[in-house]
């Protein structure tokens, strides 16, 4: 019977003809009853009955070949792995090379072919995804597993971002400046010969040893900040403020215990907690409500509703109580209205809206007929009348303004401030816009 030959097309991959030592051409005969290892014979020794040791011309035998079509009738086995030894050497694409190489198909032959069945063939593809199920269901109910950094920026040299992650290197994968950086210069004068004593050379010895602890503990801080992905510190940071303020506590506490714990196990018990404070939070607010006697959900949205507006009412009182303090004072009044005003317009109560100075305001700008005034909603709009700023100009600093904070992890007011060179007062309360709203964040 015929059976794929186990060897290459190289004929020196192939151990020799036990008759005649000669190099084993296909087809040739392997005896099935001898072995291992294989007694292979060429057609030559087992035409004339070739017998050696054990073996006998009357033993059974199988014919090695490659001569028969495997994929496609039209190639043969033989040519199946010349094409796969081709395309492993020249590349995958280099067809004319691969074709050059073996010999016996076009370059458009070879293309084809593989194309047809060893990427595009459905049998290949359904063995792929049936290995990609099986190891998804592997993986099911274990661990998520933790990606501590993806790929991290690559700063220019110098730049804020490159001192903020500490020098680190990207296409090196190392710091500019390691953690105890001199510590070879302790070495540098240290030379092991053969008349030193036994007293200097134990000396040298564990000079050498302190450098290697020194050494290791470079090396340990070094997997601390990529294991937790501190090489990013600005994703890290905005990372971290995704949680409230009392979880945020914590983890700035607990941050010197993460290289104890591992970051897998650190993230663990930082996600356990902020669970636990929202589930404390939320049994708190269900405890005001059965205080309240409130007892379904439709009766606790009511209430909220009826809180909210109670906190309102109350702090109008507030601010009566402490402009009725100065009712001599025309400024105070001035200013009371004005953030009594800003109350009912949902802008902030606590930024003045009016200035103490004795000059007169200006009017707020009129955005009718301006262009872009459509792309705007009505806080913005409210804005650009307020800070007098046409709201093409507006669109283009909220742009700026988003962009760099995206590209930063955070924007500061200085840095707003160098990217839009207008009046630093409508500078601030554009900031101070865009960070209530939701827009940016501060660094």
């Amino acid at each position: 019977m015929d059976r794929l030959g186990p060897f290459g097309n190289d004929p020196c991959d192939k151990p020799p003809c036990r008759g005649c030592s000669s190099y084993l051409m296909e087809p040739y005969i392997k005896c099935a009853d001898c072995g291992p290892p294989p007694f292979l014979l060429c057609l030559q020794c087992f035409a004339r009955g070739f017998e050696y040791k054990k073996h006998q011309s009357d033993h059974s035998y199988e014919i090695m070949t490659s001569d028969f079509p495997v994929l496609d009738p039209g190639w043969t086995a033989k040519e199946e792995m010349a094409l796969l030894e081709a395309v492993m050497d020249c590349g995958f694409g280099n067809w004319q090379d691969v074709a050059n190489q073996m010999r016996t198909k076009s370059k458009e032959d070879c293309e084809k072919h593989y194309m047809k069945h060893f990427i595009n063939n459905p049998l290949f593809a359904s063995t792929l995804l049936n290995l990609k199920h099986a190891e998804e269901a592997k993986n099911a109910e274990t661990a998520i597993p933790f990606y501590p950094s993806d790929d991290p920026p690559r700063p220019t040299f110098d730049s804020l971002l490159s001192r903020d992650m500490a020098g680190y290197m990207p296409a090196r994968a190392d710091f500019i400046e390691e953690f105890d950086n001199y510590a070879e210069w302790d070495l540098r004068d240290i030379d092991f010969v053969e008349d030193d004593s036994d007293i200097l050379h134990a000396l040298k010895i564990a000079v050498v040893d302190i450098y290697l602890s020194r050494l290791k503990e470079r090396q340990r801080r070094k997997r601390i900040i990529k294991d937790h992905g501190l090489i990013n510190l600005r994703k890290f940071q905005i990372l971290e403020r995704r949680y409230p303020r009392e979880v945020q506590d914590l983890y700035e506490a607990m941050r010197r215990f993460a290289r104890i714990l591992g970051p897998v196990q650190h993230d663990r018990f930082i996600e356990s907690y902020a669970l636990e404070f929202e589930l404390r939070r939320e049994i708190k607010r269900l405890q005001e409500y059965r205080v309240a006697g409130i007892r379904t959900f439709c009766s606790a949205r009511m209430y909220d509703r009826l809180k909210t507006s109670r906190e309102e009412e109350r702090l109008k009182h507030t601010m009566l109580a402490e402009v009725l303090q100065y009712i001599q004072d025309s400024s105070a009044c001035h200013q009371w209205l004005n953030r009594q005003a800003a109350i009912d317009s949902g802008l902030n109560p606590a930024m003045p809206v009016a200035s103490n100075s004795g000059r007169r305001n200006a009017p707020p700008l009129n955005l009718s007929g301006l262009p872009g005034t459509e792309k705007l909603n009505e806080k913005e709009k409210e804005l650009c009348q307020v800070v007098r700023l046409v709201p093409g100009a507006y669109l283009e600093y909220k742009s700026a303004l988003v962009n760099e904070c995206s590209k930063q992890g955070g924007l500061r007011l200085a840095q707003a401030r160098a990217l839009i060179k207008i009046d630093v007062n409508k500078t601030r309360k554009i900031y101070d816009f865009l960070i209530r709203e939701g827009y940016i964040s501060k660094a």
